[in-house]
Formats: structure tokens, C-alpha cells, sequence
């Protein structure tokens, strides 16, 4: 049979995943956020890193998702060279997300891996966010947001075959030419 006629895992089959990988994770439900801007009040409650997803594909159709810290701003037109990616990238439809990961828009998230049992997605961790003790994700729905220690979670996405690659981010230029010099 091909995994990818197997259905996507819902909350409670990812939690029961992370319990036999024996990955520590707590979560808190709250009101549906479909972008970082929507997320703060769920910030300020729960500590340690925030995520913006970033599902993204090349002309090649190469499939990456890149993990970063909330509010970090990224060079979409320069983000392909640090992921080695064949061309300059676009997001993957909503289509190709749910096929890919099993996840609806708004509720991208490093966990969804686990939906990926055909290993298509190449996965990249911000290395800002990588430093954080905590990294707060959505548990495959916009509904509810779990948070796991930083090695735990890169233990178990490695476990499950989907081992990150840490990366600096690039920022737009205009960004780097205001930064203050060292």
C-alpha cells in the first residue's frame, strides 16, 4: 500500500506519536489563529519561540518547509540558496499542502511531518528560533498550540525521519543596510 493513501494523523494520533517517541509536549486550545499577527495574545501566555510555517516548493517541485521564528522577516527572493533549492521558490497551493502534509492552511506546522511518511518535504529550522528552550507549534490544527522543548521536538521530527537542517535565514536587504555595524 502507498503511504500516501494513509490519512493524515489528526490531534489525538500526533499526541499518541509523541507519547511513544517519548517526546514531552503540553498543549493549550484556544480560538482558531490563521496568522502571527492573530497569535500574539496566545504569545504573551504561553513562553519560549513562536513559528511561521512557510510550505514552499521549487520549479522542479521540490517540496520544503521552513520553521521560523514569528516575527522574523525572510527573503523569499534569496531563500532558495541556503536550502539548496533549484530555483527561487512560491508557495505550494493549498492543495499540494494537505496532499503533502495533511494539514489545512493556517494550520502548517513542523508536526505535520509526521503526515509525510513519503518523505517529500525537505525540512529547515530557523537557527534563531532553534535557541529558544521552547518551541510553540500547532498540533495540525489552528485550534491548539503545543509546546515541546527544542530538543525533544528535533529528536522526534529526526525519529520520524524528518531530521531539520539549521539554517540563518536571509533577511531583505533593506533590513541588513539598517542593522548597526558590530
Amino acid at each position: 500500500m502507498d503511504d500516501r493513501t494513509h490519512a493524515p494523523l489528526d490531534p489525538q494520533a500526533l499526541f499518541a506519536l509523541l507519547d511513544r517517541h517519548g517526546t514531552p509536549h503540553s498543549t493549550v486550545e484556544h480560538e482558531a489563529v490563521f496568522t502571527v499577527a492573530q497569535s500574539q495574545a496566545i504569545e504573551r501566555d504561553l513562553p519560549g519561540g513562536h513559528t511561521k510555517n512557510l510550505f514552499l516548493k521549487d520549479k522542479k517541485g521540490s517540496l520544503f518547509l521552513v520553521t521560523a521564528e514569528a516575527h522574523a522577516r525572510v527573503d523569499l527572493k534569496r531563500l532558495h540558496v541556503p536550502l539548496g533549492a533549484a530555483s527561487r521558490l512560491s508557495f505550494g497551493s493549498a492543495e499540494l499542502l494537505r496532499e503533502a502534509l495533511g494539514v489545512e492552511p493556517g494550520s502548517v506546522t513542523p508536526l505535520a511531518l509526521a503526515n509525510d511518511r513519503a518523505g517529500r518535504v525537505r525540512f529547515f529550522l530557523d537557527r534563531t528560533l532553534a535557541g529558544f528552550e521552547t518551541i510553540n507549534v500547532h498540533p495540525l490544527v489552528n485550534t491548539m498550540t503545543t509546546a515541546i522543548p527544542t530538543p525533544a521536538l528535533v529528536a522526534f521530527l529526526a525519529a520520524i525521519g524528518h531530521a531539520p537542517t539549521i539554517v540563518d535565514l536571509p533577511t531583505p536587504p533593506e533590513e541588513e543596510a539598517s542593522a548597526p555595524s558590530p
